[in-house]
């Protein structure tokens, strides 16, 4: 009766399973004097929800009996300066007129003058940004009263950061009447070297910070388990600066432009085993 009662759970690392086996009555005999002296009978036994084999057989894999293995997870980031070289900047013209049509053909004239001189420039990524015309009324009576029109025009280009304030001076005495943003991005060449620095410092970063907390508790780490990297992001610096109430005088003095540092980022999260 008691040899049928009982079955051990062996594991078989052949197989990587586990498979019920019927003790020999040798080992049964040894199973049952150990329970004895533990004091432990069939009865409770019976009562309790006890498996066999983990605790009670030599040969079961020590792996199964360990703790999960312990994971720390840390994130770095790394910051890299890179210095600007490039403007980018959004102008126009802007125009009041009695009527819809002397406003928008007097806009137009001065922006397409505003525009040969900047293709003549070769400036890049030039493109109209805006193009609008609406009424504007006089409110200081009892009722608005139309007062005439305004037409405006504007344009966004990059130049390099050294002919940024000639060339806002040159589109000025062309007609330009409005400057709207300005920003300022380094060369791609140079963000991308900039990112994999500053992936490069992360990692380093994350790897520093879990060294020290380790260190204070008296644990080595053993491998990395897994990485993820969040990116590298290079916003434009500063920018955009808004100027839309700035209006030019070609009469006033050369307009100084500097560009100053673009800042990249970049985080990375390391899991490691200690």
């Amino acid at each position: 009766m008691v040899r049928s009662a009982i079955m051990l759970t062996c594991f078989n690392p052949d197989r990587a399973q586990f498979r019920p086996t019927q003790p020999s009555p040798q080992r049964l005999q040894g199973i049952l004097s150990r329970l004895d002296r533990a004091g432990l009978t069939l009865a409770r036994l019976s009562s309790l929800p006890l498996i066999l084999g983990l605790v009670l057989l030599p040969g079961v894999s020590p792996a199964l009996s360990q703790s999960l293995p312990r994971i720390l997870s840390v994130t770095g980031q790394g910051t890299v300066e890179v210095p600007t070289s490039r403007t980018l900047i959004t102008l126009g013209v802007e125009v009041n007129a009695r009527t819809a049509q002397a406003a928008q053909s007097q806009a137009a004239a001065q922006s397409n003058a505003v525009v040969n001189l900047l293709k003549s420039r070769s400036v890049q990524d030039l493109q109209t940004t805006g193009v609008s015309l609406s009424p504007r009324y006089d409110y200081s009576g009892d009722s608005p009263t139309l007062n005439g029109f305004t037409a405006t025009n504007t344009v966004s280009f990059s130049v390099p950061t050294a002919e940024a304030g000639p060339l806002l001076d040159a589109a000025v005495q062309a007609g330009a009447t409005r400057i709207d943003n300005l920003s300022f991005q380094a060369e791609e060449t140079a963000l991308e070297a900039a990112q994999q620095e500053a992936l490069k410092e992360a990692t380093q970063n994350a790897q520093l910070q879990a060294q020290a907390v380790l260190n204070s508790l008296n644990f080595q780490i053993q491998d990395i388990v897994g990485v993820q990297v969040n990116g590298a992001s290079a916003p434009p610096s500063p920018g955009p600066i808004p100027m839309a109430a700035y209006r030019l005088d070609a009469a006033v003095a050369p307009t100084p432009i500097e560009g100053g540092d673009q800042t990249v980022t970049a985080t990375v999260t390391l899991q490691i085993r200690y």
